[in-house]
């Protein structure tokens, strides 16, 4: 089984390209889903939180107050790296989970979706990675537009980030969407026909004999890891 990362930059258009997956019939594991899902009341994640911030972070029904969280970190390196290690391995596994349970049911292709995918270091598990991207212009226009913000606000968003054109060259395949919604459609339509010939026929016979997909994978991030080096090094990837 193919398992695809996909992240993207801040209003670069990574959640559109996520639902035209999901329209194709192609198993989508939301990070951000999974993020509230491992910090739910009765879980490992919520209680490591109380543990390390204190009850108040709590509404009176045993939710987590996320605004109340955000505050408590919020200039605050050494808490916000606290929470991350309670976060990011409960993710991490939840991600590992439903790769399995995706390989379990004899699913040709997964597609991972992380916004941190690079930062977190997540990309390096990840069979093959898609980057969307659009130029920074157009990323602040269209961050500026949705969220009715100032040149100002916008831009010290996308400067607390990576920048896309840094997360490109992590990329196996760039999908531009830089143009319009046709475009990226034709974009991601190309995108499932590479990555169902890279897939192949080992899939099946991946999952028919396990051992084999052990072997595959530590082979796939072996290679990947050697090939995408020597590609960082003559620069970025051209999209499709």
């Amino acid at each position: 089984m193919a398992v695809v990362g996909l992240t993207g930059g801040i209003a670069t258009g990574k959640s559109t390209v996520s639902t035209l997956f999901k329209s194709r019939q192609i198993p989508v594991i939301d990070a951000d889903v999974l993020a509230r899902e491992v910090v739910q009341p009765g879980t490992k994640g919520l209680t490591q939180i109380v543990a390390s911030f204190g009850s108040e972070v709590l509404f009176p029904d045993g939710t987590l107050d996320r605004k109340k969280l955000g505050a408590i970190i919020f200039n605050n390196e050494v808490k916000r790296k606290k929470l991350n290690s309670i976060i990011h391995p409960a993710v991490s596994r939840a991600i590992l989970w439903n790769v399995f349970l995706c390989w379990l049911r004899g699913e040709k292709l997964c597609v991972v979706d992380v916004p941190l995918l690079i930062e977190g270091g997540l990309w390096k598990w990840m069979g093959k990675v898609v980057v969307v991207y659009c130029s920074a212009d157009i990323q602040l226009q269209r961050l500026m537009t949705r969220d009715n913000s100032s040149r100002e606000d916008a831009s010290a968003r996308l400067n607390s980030q990576l920048p896309i054109a840094q997360k490109v060259e992590y990329a196996d395949i760039v999908l531009d969407n830089s143009g319009t919604v046709q475009d990226l459609e034709q974009q991601v339509r190309l995108c499932l026909v590479k990555l169902e010939r890279i897939a192949g026929w080992s899939w099946r016979l991946s999952w028919l004999f396990p051992p084999f997909a052990l072997v595959s994978m530590l082979w796939t991030l072996g290679w990947r890891s050697v090939k995408r080096s020597r590609r960082q090094s003559r620069g970025p990837f051209k999209g499709i």
